[in-house]
């Protein structure tokens, strides 16, 4: 399953790429060959077709668009700034996939959905241009579930997106491509978007990690919305320290320092400065993915935490200004959505008005509540899933209908807005788990931190 970038983190391509040993060319060369293996994969899957085919060989699906083009004379560019004494920083030089519901000038936005065929962003997204002003160089697109509107990565014009770990299963959406462009080691480092999870998801179900940063820490103008609300850009690594410097290359280092984070009503540290940590028990959950994480945070006191009501909160939301975005389109072509889309889009229609109104009155309670619990404790740990990844097309499991499922312990960081990061935490029948942490806005070095001082997961 390893391409080039597979247990390569971007300090190592950064101190290869300034110790000479590498270049921005080379470096997105290997990138394009680690993509292209896949394609090939997918081709010979396709040759062998029938009973006897290699399940195994079926192409991840990673990226809908390449920009061979650009990224090589993006790249060329980042070996002359370097070679005339200008570093942008840590991502100078490294390719970087973009979700394709994100606009990337020039290329296709199609939001894995035919009501889009033929579309070409303008200009690019905000967060891309960021991407550009910090050196990274960009390779393409990837898939997305259509419209970013659902958590499985397998509902998709351009077909389901599959996991590295097992071709078979799902990436996890809404993010899906991005997430296995990492996990395969096609490329150190994607940008995605996570409204109700669709960052952490696919981190969780492929092995890497999944950042969610705050609620507006990264602007979503040139993002195709979901639920403004809601909807967050975030990003996937192979490791928490990559999640780091790609947040820190974009935002800068602006977390709140200790004596501001104690003014804002923080935890006081104990003496050996160990984050305090609580653990979120979910309300139902495949109890060896519960036991795997949890073993993590063995000392870590559980306190009660309604999961079940904030993602009530959350649907109610989601629900009404994603159909708000998608009425006239539900109107005029119906056919041009996947069925499970339509069938989602239609059933949003019915959340009444009132519910969404109350819903941040709810939210807002939930809210004081959550602040409270981090007076006390520094960070709240939970598993990511509640299980590990489905087989592709299957909509119901132990837990119920996917759809809601897939959201049921990341969609409350969400409606609260706060960072959220997920990272490996070993295996389950052969199967990548993960662990999140959640803190307060301004305390998301927390987050990287803790997740350094994690004991290694034992694979299960």
């Amino acid at each position: 399953m390893g391409g080039f970038f597979t247990g390569r983190t971007l300090a190592d391509v950064g101190r290869d790429l300034r110790s000479g040993d590498t270049s921005a060319t080379e470096l997105l060369a290997h990138a394009f060959a680690s993509i292209d293996a896949d394609e090939t994969a997918g081709e010979s899957a396709g040759e062998n077709a029938g009973e006897n085919a290699d399940e195994n060989a079926k192409k991840l699906n990673a990226f809908v668009t390449l920009d061979r083009e650009g990224a090589e004379a993006a790249a060329k560019q980042a070996d002359k700034d370097l070679a005339s004494g200008v570093d942008r920083g840590p991502l100078h030089g490294v390719p970087v996939a973009v979700k394709d519901i994100i606009d990337v000038a020039g290329l296709p936005t199609g939001m894995g959905s035919a009501h889009f065929t033929g579309h070409v962003a303008g200009t690019d997204a905000a967060c891309v241009t960021m991407l550009r002003d910090a050196g990274a160089v960009i390779v393409g697109k990837t898939g997305t579930h259509e419209f970013a509107y659902g958590g499985s990565g397998d509902v998709s014009v351009n077909g389901p997106v599959r996991n590295p770990h097992d071709r078979e299963r799902m990436s996890g959406g809404s993010s899906s491509g991005s997430a296995v462009a990492v996990a395969a080691g096609m490329v150190p480092l994607a940008l995605g978007t996570d409204t109700g999870g669709s960052v952490r998801i696919p981190a969780s179900f492929c092995g890497i990690a999944g950042f969610k940063p705050p609620y507006g820490a990264i602007p979503t103008d040139g993002v195709f919305p979901l639920s403004p609300s809601l909807d967050h850009v975030g990003f996937l690594a192979g490791s928490a320290d990559d999640c780091r410097i790609a947040y820190h290359a974009l935002v800068g280092p602006a977390e709140a320092a200790p004596a501001e984070a104690a003014s804002a009503g923080a935890a006081t540290p104990p003496a050996d400065n160990t984050p305090r940590v609580a653990w979120i028990e979910p309300e139902s959950a495949d109890p060896d993915v519960v036991r795997a994480v949890r073993a993590l945070f063995p000392n870590a006191p559980a306190e009660p935490l309604d999961l079940f009501e904030l993602r009530r909160i959350f649907r109610a939301i989601q629900d009404c200004e994603a159909y708000d975005i998608h009425a006239d389109r539900v109107e005029a072509a119906p056919e041009l959505y996947q069925p499970p889309t339509l069938e989602r889009l239609e059933q949003a229609v019915r959340t009444p008005g009132w519910r969404y109104v109350r819903a941040f009155r709810e939210r807002d309670e939930f809210a004081r509540h959550v602040a409270g619990l981090l007076e006390r404790y520094d960070l709240l740990a939970l598993p990511t899933m509640m299980m590990t990844a489905p087989k592709i097309g299957e909509v119901e499991g132990p837990f119920g209908r996917y759809a809601p499922a897939l959201v049921a312990l990341t969609c409350a960081w969400n409606v609260l807005g706060l960072p959220a990061l997920s990272v490996p935490a070993g295996t389950v029948r052969g199967l990548p788990v993960g662990a999140q942490l959640v803190t307060r806005r301004g305390a998301e070095s927390l987050l990287f931190d803790m997740a350094a001082r994690l004991p290694s997961p034992i694979p299960g």
